[in-house]
């Protein structure tokens, strides 16, 4: 850790626990983070207020591990995408486990990784904003030690990002790596290798930005399956011997290879072995985000460790605690947690654990049908066990539409002692 960050993580911990932080126990107000998490205080016992969403502070540890020992395990780089948390505490243990750096989506996430020291980010997304860029090439010039890489996907982007920057008087060059679309009505990137190469050419013409290699996010192939996944990524490979073969990247110190979301990181470590040896060393960078946390929904099903068992398994560290405030009937209940607390994107709540005087039992027959603004709708069949008081512990799907919800998360052992508290910046 750099003193940098280190000072700015303490700052975090001084901050005064208030209003603005949901579900906290209300007579914290006034201590700091730090002062909160010193207590060690009890999720169920030490006057936490319903809703409040917890993270398990062991098996975030275990998905922190074991997506460093994968990463290494198979040759990669990694830049966890840190749009799924947005949450600078886990930005450092991601890059205490091992990470290259931070990956980011869009100029204020950068501005928020800067802001507690990240070193080395990946920008996934075209960047044509002026004011961005020049506060960019303000970064880029204050501090050697800061590093970006950056997609291009038109001649026209490249034209206004080298306008921008030389308007900003940039003295350092932005790297940029060619997107390659994931395929016809997909989302962002080059469509055709011919168009790629001219994005490459209008790169060169600049002395603002530097072409360092090529990118991509399988996750948008159309119908997408192993087979189509694994043709575009060795499209994506085969753009980068193309580009070497023709001396682009003359001069670099290595080539960027980047790829991989959470739902494919196996056809990506497989593809990314294959790369054969190019004029500098490649550095082959993998950018899955979710597996920090993990959930109960979208990616438990998805995640490339069902198909790879024996490489390990990522654990959910999400629970959103709630408590029943109306059982109507024999078939309905309410708790206190609603679209304003709770992932439903993907999926919706997944009912998983009852709480009542101290005691945990699965929640059998208890199911989430819908969400309000502040409620969860409950559906109960007769071997329901419910009354109203009950906590109701929910499993969630998507983390990224998970944390955007909460400022500051507390994390939980097993036993539910708190011991300390994350906090996003969206």
């Amino acid at each position: 850790m750099t003193a940098d960050s280190a000072q700015s993580l303490a700052r975090l911990a001084a901050e005064r626990v208030d209003h603005r932080f949901k579900g906290l126990p209300p007579d914290a107000d006034g201590l700091t983070v730090a002062e909160l998490a010193g207590q060690r205080r009890n999720l169920f016992t030490g006057g936490f207020a319903t809703p409040v969403l917890a993270l398990s502070a062991e098996r975030l540890e275990h998905n922190l591990k074991l997506m460093e020992t994968y990463a290494a395990r198979h040759g990669l780089a990694f830049a966890p995408h840190g749009k799924t948390s947005m949450a600078p505490q886990l930005f450092q243990r991601q890059i205490e486990h091992g990470a290259w750096g931070i990956t980011l989506a869009v100029p204020h996430q950068v501005r928020v990784a800067r802001a507690f020291g990240t070193r080395r980010v990946f920008l996934a997304n075209e960047l044509v904003d002026a004011a961005a860029l020049r506060w960019i090439a303000a970064e880029l010039e204050a501090d050697p030690d800061f590093e970006l890489v950056c997609y291009v996907d038109s001649v026209r982007g490249v034209e206004l990002m080298d306008a921008a920057l030389r308007d900003a008087g940039a003295t350092r060059p932005v790297d940029v790596v060619v997107e390659l679309a994931a395929g016809e009505g997909a989302r962002t990137g080059v469509r055709t290798e011919t168009e790629c190469a001219a994005v490459a050419d209008a790169v060169a013409g600049t002395r603002t930005l530097r072409l360092v290699g090529v990118a991509g996010y399988e996750g948008e192939v159309p119908k997408a399956d192993t087979e189509r996944v694994t043709a575009w990524l060795r499209r994506l490979v085969a753009l980068a011997a193309d580009f070497d073969k023709a001396g682009r990247f003359a001069g670099l110190d290595e080539i960027v290879v980047s790829a991989g979301g959470s739902a494919w990181f196996d056809a990506v470590a497989e593809v990314f072995a294959e790369i054969p040896e190019l004029s500098l060393p490649v550095l082959k960078l993998l950018r899955s985000g979710a597996y920090v946390s993990h959930d109960d929904g979208h990616y438990r099903k998805l995640t490339p460790f069902n198909r790879v068992p024996e490489e390990g398994a990522l654990e959910p560290a999400f629970r959103l605690w709630t408590q029943v405030v109306s059982r109507p009937s024999a078939e309905q209940a309410f708790v206190n947690a609603g679209k304003r607390d709770a992932a439903y994107d993907l999926d919706l709540p997944f009912a998983q654990v009852i709480r009542r005087d101290g005691a945990e039992r699965p929640a059998t027959g208890v199911s989430v049908t819908a969400l309000s603004d502040q409620h969860a709708w409950l559906a109960t069949t007769p071997e329901a066990d419910l009354e109203v008081g009950d906590w109701v512990g929910l499993g969630l799907s998507h983390p990224c539409t998970s944390f955007d919800k909460w400022q500051l998360i507390p994390v939980a052992e097993a036993d539910g002692t708190v011991v300390d508290y994350v906090r996003t910046f969206f």
